[in-house]
């Protein structure tokens, strides 16, 4: 099993920025490709952002391109998202997601283990 701990999130005025932490533990980091994720009130869990266990490949939401960036720290097993720019419509509580099989995915259903989410919010 692996736990997962986010940390990060706050309120934010309409283009200001926030950077989320992912922190795992419970299986060796190396072997994780990570997610991230978001679900606003009554609407689905979508995806945000991944990265395959070595960094090697990234894929964003269209959403996000260009504003947010994700990254990762195995040494720290940790991974991160910062997020420029953000807007009203980026307000979620934010997921990290591992996937025990070290490819990227976009699906949330590929993914393993789940944190306890982190909210977000941007005001306008």
């Amino acid at each position: 099993q692996v736990q997962l701990v986010e940390s990060g999130g706050g309120l934010v005025q309409a283009g200001g920025s926030l950077r989320l932490s992912c922190t795992a533990s419970g299986r060796t980091f190396t072997s994780l490709a990570m997610g991230w994720f978001r679900q606003a009130p009554g609407k689905k869990r979508d995806f945000v952002a991944a990265i395959s266990w070595n960094g090697g490949r990234i894929y964003y939401a269209d959403s996000v391109k260009g504003r947010f960036t994700i990254s990762r720290d195995n040494a720290k097993s940790t991974v991160y998202l910062q997020m420029n720019s953000l807007k009203p419509e980026d307000t979620a509580v934010y997921y990290c997601g591992a996937r025990w099989v070290g490819v990227i995915s976009m699906s949330s259903r590929d993914y393993d283990s789940w944190g306890q989410g982190t909210q977000v919010t941007v005001s306008s």
